[in-house]
């Protein structure tokens, strides 16, 4: 056999033994708003041994793309593996730009009734209300950290008795910063203290794991930082990893994806939302 064949051979088999520990999920569909014509889903992954009789821990994901664009599809990897962890796990879909015509301010209005749905009905999705966790990436990132972190910005309609606040969050290179020193300043309108979860960080803000490149060039690694300290100055847990020479959006390529999933189930377990070892290979 040819070197190069070989080669190729080889790499396609470690791919497909490393992610041998994500299960296919077929996600169930609910609808969790609706907004004129507008239906947002969640898509929910039930691990395969699911038992109705039993309660469980859950995270939702919101999928980046600058508020303008993306698929829920950006975390179904994620969801599959903790949903074979233990958890019930969601990726929403919201309100972007290319779709509707919205802005952030939208879409973190979505995300936080996203939350809010999944917490009014956890009896009916067997789901404990005090361990929703909240998870994204990039602008997704920014939604989650922005229902950690923000109160206000909810949507009409909205039952302001149940909390849209995570009890934990998981952010791969996420928005933070929405000032002139950060990411989507001109979107905000003027209006980016109202939205920024840098800006917002008080007591009580949720436990956090973060991964960050410091090769982003959208979105400055400085406000990571900057978000870290300002975590321990209230007193929370704050997990900053930073991947030296990783660009912007690499937690989903190896072999950034199977690490920053190792460490998403370490924290996981440390806030005692699953138990157990890690069955990704590597870590057996």
């Amino acid at each position: 056999m040819k070197p190069v064949v070989f080669t190729i051979i080889s790499f396609l088999c470690c791919l497909i033994h490393a992610q041998s520990y994500i299960p296919k999920i077929d996600p169930e569909v609910i609808s969790y708003k609706k907004i004129d014509t507008i239906t947002l889903k969640l898509h929910m992954y039930r691990p395969k041994d699911y038992d109705p009789d039993k309660t469980y821990n859950s995270i939702v994901f919101f999928h980046g793309g600058g508020w303008n664009s993306g698929s829920y599809k950006a975390f179904q990897r994620q969801c599959g593996y903790l949903a074979s962890r233990g958890l019930i796990t969601f990726s929403a879909d919201y309100r972007i730009f290319n779709l509707h015509g919205t802005s952030p301010f939208e879409a973190v209005a979505d995300a936080k009734s996203a939350i809010r749905f999944v917490r009014a009905h956890a009896d009916s999705l067997h789901i404990d209300p005090n361990k929703i966790a909240a998870g994204g990436g990039s602008a997704g990132g920014h939604l989650a950290a922005a229902c950690g972190n923000i109160n206000g910005l909810e949507g009409p309609n909205e039952d302001l008795s149940i909390s849209s606040k995570p009890n934990a969050l998981v952010l791969f290179n996420p928005v933070y910063d929405n000032s002139k020193d950060g990411y989507g300043y001109r979107k905000m309108k003027g209006r980016y203290l109202e939205i920024s979860p840098l800006h917002n960080i008080t007591t009580g803000a949720p436990p956090t794991i973060i991964f960050f490149g410091t090769k982003d060039k959208t979105t400055p690694v400085a406000s990571s930082k900057a978000f870290e300290q300002k975590m321990k100055t209230v007193g929370s847990r704050c997990d900053l990893y930073l991947y030296d020479g990783a660009e912007h959006a690499f937690f989903n390529r190896n072999p950034y994806f199977e690490d920053t999933l190792k460490k998403t189930d370490a924290f996981l377990r440390s806030e005692d939302y699953i138990d157990g070892k890690s069955t990704i290979n590597k870590t057996k």
